[in-house]
């Protein structure tokens, strides 16, 4: 399996690891989102409960939190309520349902900063928590803008700006998913089992026909009438490379 390439590391303004608390009653998750995000190179913690979350937070003064809606005793709401009353403007990333519409503007109007819904792709999250971070001004780069380029190809990962020779791309937020996990990756063969993997998050259990799908999108809205970008590597994946 091919490792993504990173993106420029982000610290406190300290140079110390930026903190992170995940909420979630679902140990698998937060499992998996603390690997993803101390492979970022941060410091991460969790809570399981939206008390412990509070005390939590009250510890170990997170730079962001990772908050679930659907919790037991104290919900995700009411943890931002509490957290908003108290002073503390931590930005929050909440993890939605796919379907509640609902609490996504809900929580929004309540102070929350962002969301992401379930399932996701861990990149989405580390992308989301670090223009969190960046806007907040908790968060300090290497780099002075987040931008990915393969030939004349640039991908801005906060303002989601796409933008090939001088023509900006308009992108659905899966397109952009997919574009990133391959500019992240430039000169190495992704398989179709590692984009469902990354982009879809084990969603479509092996139905490798949504890349091929998707590929071709991103081909028609990329490519046309320029000399490619993205290449089919026949029974092993698709690569992207800046033209020779």
């Amino acid at each position: 399996m091919t490792t993504p390439t990173p993106a420029a590391a982000l610290t406190r303004p300290d140079g110390s690891p930026l903190r992170v608390l995940v909420v979630d009653d679902e140990q698998m998750l937060t499992d998996l989102l603390s690997m993803a995000l101390r492979m970022e190179g941060w410091d991460v913690r969790t809570a399981a409960s939206g008390l412990q979350a509070l005390q939590e937070t009250r510890e170990f003064a997170p730079d962001a939190l990772v908050l679930d809606i659907m919790m037991p005793d104290l919900d995700g709401m009411a943890v931002l309520q509490r957290l908003r009353q108290s002073g503390n403007d931590v930005p929050v990333l909440f993890l939605t349902a796919k379907d509640a519409v609902g609490d996504r503007v809900a929580g929004l109007t309540a102070g929350g900063d962002d969301y992401v819904t379930k399932p996701f792709s861990l990149e989405e999250v580390v992308a989301r928590l670090r223009g969190l971070m960046r806007r907040a001004g908790t968060a300090l780069s290497a780099e002075t803008e987040p931008i990915l380029r393969v030939g004349d190809l640039s991908l801005n990962e906060d303002s989601h700006e796409v933008i090939r020779g001088d023509d900006e791309i308009e992108l659905t937020a899966t397109e952009f998913e997919l574009l990133r996990f391959l500019m992240r990756n430039q000169r190495r063969v992704v398989s179709k089992a590692q984009i469902l993997d990354r982009v879809w998050n084990y969603d479509f259990g092996g139905r490798s026909s949504v890349v091929e799908l998707y590929i071709s999108y991103l081909r028609k809205k990329l490519d046309a009438g320029r000399d490619p970008l993205i290449h089919t590597v026949r029974g092993v994946g698709y690569m992207i490379k800046a033209p020779q």
